[in-house]
Formats: C-alpha cells, sequence, structure tokens
C-alpha cells in the first residue's frame, strides 16, 4: 500500500514558491500493530476470514509475517469497533454480515464520507492530490483487467491517502469500520460488471478532490455511496 512520498529536499525554499509546512512533512512511520490492523483488514475484505469463523493469533501472526503482540493490538481494536467479536468460551469470532443493518451502514458513511472528502479538497497537498488520482486511475486500469486483487488493494491505497489529505482523525476513526463492513459485503456479493462502475465512481471522487473543489468533491462521494447503495438494495431485495 503505497501514499505519498516526502520531499527529498525538505531544506530547499524559494521565496516566490514556498510550499506549505504540510507538504514538507513526512507521513508518521506506521507502528507495527496498524500493519497487523491493515493486513487482517485485507483478510476480513476479501471474506479469506469467513465472517462467523473463529480468530487464531498465532495463524494470523504466521500469515501476516508480524509477531503476537501487534496482532493481539490490531484484533483488540477490531473488537472495540465491531469487526470482531469476543463471545465467552468461544473467543474472537469474525462479525457476521447483517443485511438488515447495512442500509444503515451505507446511510452513516454517506454523511462522514461527504465531510472527509470535502474536508480533503480543501486540505490536500499537491502530492497528496497526484496521489490520490494515482489510486483512482490504478483502480480503474484493474476493474477494466477483471483484477479484483489489484483492485482492492488500489482502493485501500486511495483511502490512506485521502483520508491522510482530510486531517480529520474524527471522521476517519469513524468510518474505516464501515468501509471494511462496505467491502466485505461488496466482496461477498459481487457481480460482473459492477467493478467498473465502482471503479469510475471512485475516479470522479478523487478528481473532485484533486481540483480543491469541495462540491465536485462531496458530488464523487455521493456517487459512491449512490453505487454502494443501489448494489446493497439488488442484494437485499432478492
Amino acid at each position: 500500500m503505497t501514499a505519498t512520498h516526502p520531499h527529498t529536499h525538505e531544506h530547499i525554499h524559494t521565496p516566490t514558491m514556498a510550499a506549505p509546512k504540510t507538504a514538507l512533512r513526512p507521513p508518521p512511520k506506521r507502528r507495527a500493530a496498524d500493519l497487523a490492523y491493515d493486513a487482517i483488514e485485507a483478510l476480513l475484505s476479501t471474506m479469506q476470514l469467513e465472517p462467523g469463523s473463529q480468530i487464531v493469533e498465532a495463524e494470523l501472526a504466521e500469515r501476516t509475517g508480524l509477531g503476537r503482540t501487534p496482532v493481539r493490538e490490531a484484533l483488540m481494536r477490531m473488537v472495540s469497533i465491531g469487526l470482531i467479536v469476543q463471545q465467552p468460551r468461544r473467543g474472537l469470532l469474525v462479525s457476521t454480515i447483517d443485511l438488515a443493518d447495512h442500509l444503515d451502514v451505507i446511510q452513516t458513511r454517506r454523511v462522514l464520507e461527504r465531510l472527509i472528502a470535502a474536508c480533503a479538497a480543501r486540505r490536500a497537498t499537491a502530492p497528496q492530490r497526484q496521489a490520490i488520482v494515482r489510486c483512482a486511475e490504478a483502480m480503474v486500469e484493474a476493474a477494466g483487467r477483471g483484477d479484483l486483487n489489484d483492485y482492492m488493494q488500489a482502493d485501500r491505497a486511495l483511502d490512506l491517502v485521502t483520508h491522510q489529505a482530510s486531517h480529520n482523525d474524527s471522521a476517519v476513526k469513524a468510518v474505516v469500520p464501515l468501509i471494511v463492513q462496505c467491502r466485505r459485503f461488496w466482496y461477498a456479493y459481487q457481480h460482473e460488471g459492477e467493478i467498473v462502475e465502482g471503479a469510475n465512481a471512485h475516479l470522479e471522487l478523487a478528481q473532485g478532490i484533486a481540483t480543491g473543489d469541495e462540491a465536485a468533491a462531496i458530488a464523487g462521494a455521493e456517487r459512491l455511496m449512490d453505487y454502494l447503495e443501489v448494489f446493497a438494495r439488488k442484494i437485499i431485495d432478492k
């Protein structure tokens, strides 16, 4: 998963083209627990950890190549936001996908995505804007090839850089578990052809953010949420 790269000549400034301070500050180094969270989230999103299945720390540590301590910390974080449930005598289980609740998930996510898109359009640095569009273009390219793994990887990369660009930690913390629920739902019920429509919706959102036009960014977020809602209703109404 890639995001923006810090400038290699941070000490160089020009009097007329001084870069904003946020552009010169490299992203914070990610902790092992954050890497473990990302790895486990990918397993959840792609249904490699199936809803209702039991979690075994040692197996996850081996699968992710990370130690048991960061894996345990990541799992406890997932328990706190409902992606993993802790049950007496059964231990940790992957939460189930609740069809009845999913439209509420999308409705709540819609509000947060609008806010994050507007913040990112307003606050993103030039390198972040470029990275956001590159990630969305990678989604479109992967969709054209029908490569679901590359599509999902580019999707996660797009979320990461957009969330960093928004500088709104409260909204990001609230939206992340909803994004994972939507990814799991989409992956569980995917249909041929939907991937291209989804990629184009992400590209519209990315282009809106990149222009710095908050209204365009919000419109892109709305299109993405409309896509997810229509997709969900097709499944729920069956």
